[in-house]
């Protein structure tokens, strides 16, 4: 069949939108209408190289559609089953999925390759193969999925606000609650609000973090964030350190959550001297893949004050686990995830969402397919 899709052809270009030849599913796989897909930092990390993937490739891991048609090896999937993308595809067979650890699953290996689990390609333009970011490629109204890239939900959650819990919202969530093991009293610093960040915002907030202290150079999120949690911003780090230190004797933050669209090592090195003794700190947000050393962390005191470097990818949780969860919390009222949404985009106008983004004026913008 033809479906339409966005393609990143070269470094630092638009992705263009245009006619993408998509194959039948394999024995394992499903064809899945896209409803919704989440715009997050990640897609952007392909098109400036920080994350090299090939190209060309469709972009977008964080959808939820609706499976169309299922291999004959597919198994515990349905056509009208209502599904989410994982970015990982976890296999449920090697050592990481066997310790409950679906996110670090040895296919994570090959999420930016551009190919399918199975192997190969199921998109095409004039013979030309093209590949899908973490083997999922959301950016396309239609796609094709292996079952391990997919997880099953209930049908009564709508699909434009379930597509978040796909990545944005895991992975800050858990970066609160697993990774910086936030408790009750603590107080919690948050650098960057975004798609990310603000759930992580969230799960301080929901562990009993009596403050969650949120920096971000953008007014419109400093403005969201206390609707999430936040009890109060900072547009400066410094600024925002210095009141932490103020309200703990000058220890420093319990934890602090780093979950800016593009870290550097110096970022790092200032969020660890913002802690205190024994204190975590959580790597969320992506560095450059050729950026090294961290400038600003001292090896005496990291020993000598105890301090952990803790880094955390997808929330540290399998999605298969963690995705009902937070479903759950949402359905009863108690998770976001309406008010994370702050524009609604066609296909056509993905360009001018990451434009959005990039000026800080979403917390995530989503995509909603055969919208006008």
């Amino acid at each position: 069949m033809k479906t339409q899709a966005a393609v990143l052809w070269e470094l630092n270009a638009d992705w263009k939108v245009q006619t993408v030849e998509l194959d039948d599913p394999g024995p394992t796989e499903v064809l899945v209408e896209m409803k919704a897909t989440g715009l997050c930092h990640s897609d952007d990390h392909s098109v400036t190289g920080d994350m090299p993937t090939p190209r060309p490739i469709v972009g977008g891991h964080e959808g939820a559609g609706i499976v169309r048609k299922v291999g004959a090896e597919v198994h515990g999937l349905a056509v009208g089953d209502h599904v989410i993308t994982s970015f990982i595809p976890a296999c449920g067979k090697c050592r990481w999925c066997a310790m409950g650890m679906q996110n670090l699953c040895d296919n994570g290996a090959i999420i930016l390759e551009g190919t399918q689990p199975s192997g190969g390609y199921r998109m095409h333009i004039d013979g030309t193969d093209i590949g899908t970011l973490s083997t999922l490629g959301t950016f396309a109204e239609w796609q094709v999925y292996d079952q391990m890239s997919v997880v099953r939900i209930d049908k009564d959650i709508p699909l434009d606000v379930a597509c978040l819990v796909a990545c944005g919202v895991q992975t800050g969530f858990g970066s609160a609650t697993t990774a910086a093991e936030v408790k009750a009293g603590d107080v919690v610093l948050v650098i960057g609000a975004g798609g990310v960040g603000m759930n992580a915002v969230q799960g301080a907030a929901m562990s009993g973090a009596s403050h969650v202290v949120v920096v971000d150079p953008a007014p419109f999120k400093r403005e969201q964030a206390p609707l999430f949690g936040a009890t109060e911003t900072f547009a400066d780090f410094a600024e925002a350190d210095e009141f932490v230190k103020s309200i703990t004797n000058g220890q420093g933050a319990d934890s602090a959550i780093v979950t800016m669209g593009v870290v550097h090592g110096e970022d790092i090195g200032r969020a660890y001297n913002a802690i205190r003794k024994a204190g975590t700190l959580v790597i969320t947000g992506l560095s450059p893949v050729d950026e090294d050393g961290l400038p600003g962390v001292n090896a005496f005191t990291l020993a000598m004050f105890q301090k952990r470097i803790q880094g955390a990818l997808y929330g540290m949780a399998s999605p298969r686990e963690a995705m009902p969860m937070l479903l759950r919390l949402y359905q009863s009222g108690k998770l976001k995830l309406d008010e994370l949404i702050t524009r609604r985009y066609t296909l056509d106008q993905i360009n001018q969402a990451y434009a959005d983004m990039h000026d800080g004026r979403n917390i995530r913008g989503i995509i909603e397919f055969g919208s006008k």
